[in-house]
């Protein structure tokens, strides 16, 4: 019986690596079904993500294989199955549209997740992740318990095994360890008016400035506020006819979309950090 398989690694660049990937898995009893490289010039790092369907070994046989055939490249990898959903924990405060938008599109199977529990500050979407059958962690955060805090999250977050943590609109400031501890499962979204408008009521702040285009920005998690590597961007038009509550309500369209989005490449393993850049296979 044939099994599928996503195969990421990067490397230093040199000759023949597509070659020896395709006669590595042929080897190995493998068919590929889709593949996509990029060679990045300015730091000389090799990047591919190939899928492939193999009936002759299992997929701890293939990583025992992989180990040998990769350290010769100084490989970076990951093998994943296919049949595998993503397990995942979301974070969410006041504003639920990108929690509500990411519930639905993983109940309709249109982003291999499996969503493990919702964390939140506030009490007001205990109702919304119930009708999804989804566990609900009220921890509350204040100056003076934020570290208690982080600590309940991470133990709730490794005890559901989550391999991402979504900051579906979370608006605390994630302290540094706590960024370490998520570097590279962790992806956050916000408006891209930053940083023009920043901190309460951005889309006043920007109505009053008459701004022509809103937007939104997906990124992983780090240490520097708002800064991680991009996963997704997109923006929309406006004019001086929209209000404040229609530069609202299409930034939050934008910003589930871009959401998403960015949670659905990185769920199928589409998504390879370079550096503070990202190389997206889509």
């Amino acid at each position: 019986m044939n099994h599928a398989y996503i195969l990421t690694l990067s490397c230093p660049d040199r000759m023949g690596i597509v070659h020896a990937v395709s006669g590595f898995l042929l080897q190995n009893g493998g068919n590929i079904e889709e593949a996509a490289q990029y060679n990045d010039h300015d730091t000389g790092l090799f990047f591919m993500r190939v899928q492939f369907a193999c009936s002759q070994l299992t997929q701890e046989e293939l990583k025992i294989h992989l180990e040998a055939f990769a350290a010769p490249f100084g490989m970076k990898w990951k093998l994943h199955s296919t049949e595998a959903t993503m397990r995942t924990v979301i974070m969410v405060s006041r504003d639920g549209h990108c929690l509500n938008d990411l519930l639905f599109r993983w109940k309709s199977g249109m982003v291999p997740l499996d969503v493990r529990a919702i964390i939140s500050n506030h009490r007001d979407f205990y109702q919304l992740a119930a009708s999804y059958n989804v566990p609900f962690h009220h921890i509350p955060v204040t100056a003076a318990t934020k570290g208690q805090a982080e600590a309940k999250q991470i133990e709730i977050i490794e005890a559901e095994g989550a391999e991402l943590v979504v900051l579906a609109r979370y608006m605390q400031v994630l302290s540094n360890d706590m960024c370490v501890r998520l570097s590279g499962r962790a992806i956050n979204i916000h408006h891209s008016m930053l940083p023009s408008f920043k901190g309460a009521k951005p889309y006043y702040q920007a109505h009053e400035r008459g701004v022509k285009v809103i937007g939104a920005t997906a990124h992983y998690v780090t240490a520097d506020l708002d800064e991680g590597p991009i996963i997704e961007q997109d923006v929309t038009r406006v004019d001086h006819k929209d209000t404040v509550e229609h530069l609202t309500a299409r930034g939050k369209d934008t910003e589930s979309r871009v959401l998403a989005r960015a949670v659905k490449w990185h769920s199928e393993h589409r998504v390879l950090l370079n550096g503070h850049k990202t190389v997206i296979f889509k």
